[in-house]
């Protein structure tokens, strides 16, 4: 992959980390800076973002420093967000945070408008291929970037380490094996992803060429053909299925309460359990961690400007983005258990973080990444309907 996404995760983070810092581009480490106005007009801000992604140590942080409260409504998916924008015509919304690869889904909407990188003290600060995205794929209009990088991760392969172990040397697993005999009926995944992993797997198998996934973004007609066979696929061994998870929350309860001993996961939800000693292990798979990145835009009609720049500085700050990784030393904070897109954040995480990182993706997993395509509605709409088909049998 050549895109800058890929490029810069595909990289060891630490090496990348400091690579940037010596050109000049890392996170000057000091005290947290407020603006005056921002302490004077205090008010609040309206934030539609992914339900963990705010811990509860970071609101009362920015809300001490600032005097700013922080209006949160969490969302479990792309869709929720952009139906909730339309609806509203992004009324009552200052930021809300979209994926890398949506850009496409949002140009014609004009829900959004650009950022003014000059009210953002701490963009410094920001790993500079992540902040590229922003200046090409959502510069909409030629008007300057949409959207900011926020929190990154990745989408792979979790189960319960005390009811199931990866049949492969070195414990990495497949996605295939989710859709194996010995697990029937043990299994969980999001239902669009889940299928995607299918059609990876699937590709390993033969019965997809290789690089079919990636192919079905080329045209309609190439989708149709292959979601097809993923979802002749899906629907012959939906008895795999225990649970069809739509946010973090639901895949933590479908292995601590709901009987799921392997899963198609996001990183963050599995890392939090591992972080607190319970018997899960999240890992890369075999043919590639879907890969993404999570951003803020601004609405159109956001009425809290002053209060939302405030709060995207606040995002910026290596301290407590860092922290918010996974608590660092702070107790009581709380941790979303994915990674930053700050520069010098993971300086702040918990002396745990890089162990659990290295586990997380050992060997070249990171060099093995799967980044989502930049992905077109027609695409979306397509792949619906046959998540449907799935979902509904």
């Amino acid at each position: 992959m050549t895109d800058p996404i890929s490029k810069s995760l595909k990289k060891n983070r630490r090496s990348f980390l400091k690579t940037t810092a010596a050109a000049g581009t890392a996170a000057a480490v000091g005290p947290w800076v407020i603006s005056r106005s921002a302490l004077a007009s205090s008010g609040e801000v309206n934030i539609l973002m992914w339900s963990d992604y705010l811990p509860p140590g970071f609101l009362k942080a920015f809300e001490d420093k600032t005097g700013i409260k922080v209006n949160y409504t969490g969302i479990g998916s792309n869709e929720e967000i952009i139906n909730k924008m339309k609806a509203t015509k992004g009324r009552g919304v200052d930021i809300c945070s979209p994926t890398n690869m949506r850009s496409p889904q949002w140009i014609e909407l004009e829900l959004l408008q650009p950022f003014d990188y000059g009210k953002i003290a701490n963009i410094k600060n920001v790993n500079p291929a992540m902040l590229k995205v922003g200046d090409t794929e959502w510069n909409f209009g030629g008007k300057g970037s949409h959207w900011l990088p926020h929190i990154w991760g990745t989408e792979g392969v979790a189960w319960r380490t005390d009811m199931y172990t990866p049949p492969r040397d070195g414990e990495i697993p497949s996605y295939g094996d989710i859709w194996q005999s010995d697990v029937t009926g043990k299994t969980m995944m999001r239902a669009h992803s889940g299928m995607l992993g299918a059609g990876l797997y699937l590709e390993t198998t033969g019965e997809l060429e290789p690089g079919a996934m990636r192919k079905a973004y080329e045209d309609e007609e190439t989708m149709r053909k292959i979601w097809q066979v993923v979802t002749d696929f899906c629907i012959k061994n939906k008895a795999q299925v225990k649970l069809f998870w739509n946010d973090a929350d639901s895949q933590k309860n479908g292995f601590l309460n709901d009987g799921v001993v392997i899963g198609q996961t996001w990183d963050g939800p599995p890392s939090t359990l591992m972080k607190d000693g319970e018997a899960v292990q999240y890992r890369a798979p075999v043919e590639g961690a879907l890969a993404w990145v999570d951003g803020m835009s601004m609405s159109a009609s956001a009425e809290n400007l002053e209060q939302a720049y405030e709060f995207i500085n606040f995002c910026y700050d290596p301290e407590p983005a860092g922290i918010s990784i996974d608590g660092g030393t702070k107790e009581g904070w709380g941790g979303h258990g994915y990674n930053s897109a700050v520069l010098g954040a993971d300086k702040f995480a918990s002396e745990g973080y890089s162990k659990l990182f290295g586990s997380i993706y050992p060997g070249s997993s990171l060099e093995n990444l799967w980044p989502w395509p930049k992905e077109p509605q027609w695409y979306a709409d397509v792949r619906t309907e046959y998540q449907n088909k799935f979902t509904s049998v």
